[in-house]
């Protein structure tokens, strides 16, 4: 924690100034359980051959993404030579239209990757294996994992989905532009002091930002005010006082009015790509993303960018550590021992990892994390030192969103934008999103 923090506390000064291969592959030591290693000697012993599986696995991502994931499992069926894996994969969207009539069908993959957007979804309508027997036969080695890290993947009490990689929110930042503007955020900073950091930009003719998404920063800011987004049963939204809402979007909507943030006719141009963010530009101040989008924007900026911890961490300690994906087994699936193994082989073999490197945000075991750090860039270290602070310095997350929350998520967005447009006042605004989102919400009472 001290080396994250004198970390962060050395960029803040300085704005303030301005203005082991090893023969192990297992992070667990050898075989996941006593019963896998028995059953390992008494192979050895006589010679028996393990009988051949099949192995559904699918995931979503770009073409990096695909090709490490493929050398993983090549190197997983290397070690496992009676397992055959067949591969799934897409594009996110389209990955999402795939699963669905395989669900409806009871044909999910064996493993497959799950959003928490989706968790909620597929987890209460009985299609995702309890993962917990796994972890407790040894199948699935927890032990060197924080309960908060794998507190994202519980539904309804059960854990139905193992955390692939952690991410915090965070900024990221031109230092260089910090300095020449003499703008000085603070290291315990709140979203208030954006105003006077997004006059300064003004004046210089850049911008705070693109914008801060309104399904990750509105929930953020309700974390920060000791309330939540959704309600505990997911019937209705968690916070009751709509001056939380009134006061948010005042302030967002004053940033925006400001020119603090990219007009919506322009933002809705954008490709979504790191090479296209107005920070890799030159154009605005920060980027607000998660902990892992940090070194795709600092490889496309094609200069040294860094992190500053997210306004408003500090607040009730909003700050939480959020799964990127998690995995998960299918609960149709007929070899779970062996999807089991495959998930434990993501999460705790070093040699998988190194191959994996943390693209799916940081490991979640604390072996893993240790036995990737000497090989890592500058970049990749910092990301990994950031999340560790950020890990220390949060609470649990919330959680995972209810059925029609990504519903809920474009009410919000399209809420916000009526706003900007002065098409509903903000007070109209909170009134209209309270009432719609509480009837999507409502279809979850039984």
């Amino acid at each position: 924690m001290k080396k994250m923090m004198v970390s962060v506390l050395s960029t803040v000064l300085l704005l303030s100034a301005c203005g082991n291969a090893g023969t192990n592959n297992s992070a667990s030591g050898g075989s996941s359980s006593p019963a896998a290693s028995s059953a390992a000697t008494a192979a050895a012993t006589s010679g028996a051959k393990k009988d051949p599986v099949t192995l559904r696995v699918a995931w979503w991502g770009g073409q990096a993404r695909h090709d490490y994931t493929l050398k993983v499992i090549e190197l997983y069926q290397q070690k496992n030579p009676n397992v055959k894996i067949e591969s799934e994969y897409a594009a996110f969207d389209d990955y999402w239209k795939k699963l669905a009539p395989q669900a409806a069908a009871n044909g999910l993959p064996d493993v497959f990757q799950m959003d928490i957007s989706y968790l909620t979804q597929y987890g209460t309508r009985g299609q995702l294996e309890d993962l917990e027997p796994y972890t407790k036969n040894g199948l699935i080695n927890v032990k060197d994992i924080s309960e908060n890290s794998l507190s994202g993947g519980k539904v309804g009490g059960k854990l139905l989905a193992l955390n692939a990689g952690s991410n915090a929110l965070q900024m990221t930042v031109d230092p260089q532009m910090i300095k020449d503007l003499g703008i000085t955020p603070k290291q315990d900073w709140t979203m208030a002091d954006l105003d006077s950091i997004g006059a300064a930009l003004k004046a210089k003719g850049k911008l705070l930002a693109s914008d801060f998404r309104h399904d990750v920063y509105f929930p953020f800011y309700l974390r920060g005010q000791g309330q939540k987004m959704y309600a505990t049963d997911g019937t209705q939204l968690g916070y009751t006082d709509d001056k939380l809402f009134t006061d948010y979007y005042n302030m967002y909507k004053k940033w925006y009015d400001n020119g603090y943030l990219m007009p919506l006719d322009k933002l809705a141009q954008k490709k979504g790509t790191p090479e296209d963010d107005e920070l890799v530009l030159g154009n605005a101040f920060s980027s607000n993303s998660w902990s892992n989008q940090y070194i795709l924007l600092n490889t496309a900026a094609k200069r040294q960018l860094d992190m500053l911890p997210v306004p408003g961490w500090a607040q009730n300690k909003a700050l939480f550590l959020k799964p990127s994906m998690f995995w998960t087994i299918a609960k149709s699936s007929k070899v779970k021992e062996e999807a089991a193994k495959f998930v434990d082989f993501l999460t705790n073999d070093i040699d998988a990892n190194k191959i994996i490197k943390g693209e799916r945000g940081v490991p979640v075991s604390s072996k893993v994390k240790d036995a990737l750090m000497p090989d890592l860039s500058p970049e990749q270290k910092k990301v990994f030192e950031y999340v560790a602070w950020a890990e220390k310095n949060s609470s649990q997350m919330d959680p995972p969103n209810p059925v029609g929350a990504v519903e809920v998520d474009k009410l919000l967005k399209d809420t916000a934008e009526q706003i900007l447009y002065k098409k509903l006042t903000v007070e109209e605004g909170a009134a209209k999103f309270r009432k719609d989102a509480n009837a999507i919400l409502a279809k979850n009472k039984k």
